[in-house]
């Protein structure tokens, strides 16, 4: 039996309200239609995986695919050019989390995460810090940038840094690039906002094995041409994704820095 990937955007993954019995388990479920993803979770849990193995597998598959250019090595870079990773998983037995936030120099991303959560006693570490905690824990420190995002960014670079997020600041972001300086704050209008899903995007997966324990995963390299040290809503638990295995998962896609301001996916559960 194989699983049935299932595309989701600014959808929410709402397990809690799904009646789930013990012979639809185990399940995987996960954003967008990233099936070989699907299938590495899949594989883990036939095997005897954990939950845990399978979310982690799962979202690393995502990250060596390079899926849809937001997750993984070589996508959306930054406004220095720079591709850097944010992720999460969470143990929806022990409420447990590790997440990572502005990763440097390392693919694993997802294992990463797991790793702050299994041999830290903290949840989350960010930018040059947590590549070094990484880097310590035995992963490989490498450059994540390729052909493909360089390109990206040089063409950024010749249309003038656009579109970029910078606002009230000279000179005017529109039209020149930086440095900037503050100026006057001006009112945003609908029009000045440039989401959409080419420039930005996440794989959140849920797992939830045969014994009903959930997990929830994370990762992504975050939006394009963002501002070096932005960490969007992904890596955030109870924005990006959450999982409570006495109620279930949740995980969601969409505009990251307006989603962790109201802690989606915890209030739907």
């Amino acid at each position: 039996m194989m699983p049935r990937p299932v595309q989701m955007c600014l959808v929410l993954l709402l397990l809690a309200l799904v009646p789930v019995s013990c012979a639809a388990l185990p399940l995987v479920i996960n954003t967008w239609p990233f099936k070989k993803a699907t299938e590495q979770a899949w594989r883990v849990l036939q095997a005897g995986g954990s939950a845990l193995d399978a979310v982690e597998q799962g979202c690393g598959q995502c990250e060596k695919d390079q899926c849809d250019g937001s997750v993984g090595y070589g996508g959306n870079p930054d406004e220095t050019g720079e591709t850097t990773l944010d992720a999460m998983i969470m143990n929806g037995d022990t409420m447990e989390v590790g997440a990572v936030g502005d990763l440097r120099r390392i693919k694993d991303a997802i294992s990463v995460a797991r790793a702050v959560m299994e041999h830290s006693k903290h949840t989350f570490l960010v930018g040059e810090s947590a590549s070094v905690f990484a880097e310590n824990m035995g992963f490989t420190a490498e450059d994540l940038t390729t052909n493909t995002s360089l390109n990206i960014y040089k063409k950024w670079l010749n249309a003038n840094c656009q579109p970029n997020y910078r606002q009230s600041v000279s000179p005017d972001p529109s039209n020149a690039c930086g440095p900037y300086k503050p100026s006057a704050r001006l009112q945003q209008t609908a029009g000045d906002q440039h989401i959409n899903i080419h420039t930005h995007d996440t794989i959140g997966m849920i797992v939830i094995n045969q014994k009903g324990h959930v997990t929830a995963g994370t990762s992504t390299n975050g939006a394009r041409h963002k501002i070096p040290g932005r960490v969007g809503d992904s890596p955030v638990a109870g924005a990006g994704a959450y999982a409570d295995s006495t109620a279930g998962g949740a995980a969601a896609t969409g505009d990251g820095d307006v989603m962790m301001r109201f802690l989606p996916r915890f209030s739907d559960l």
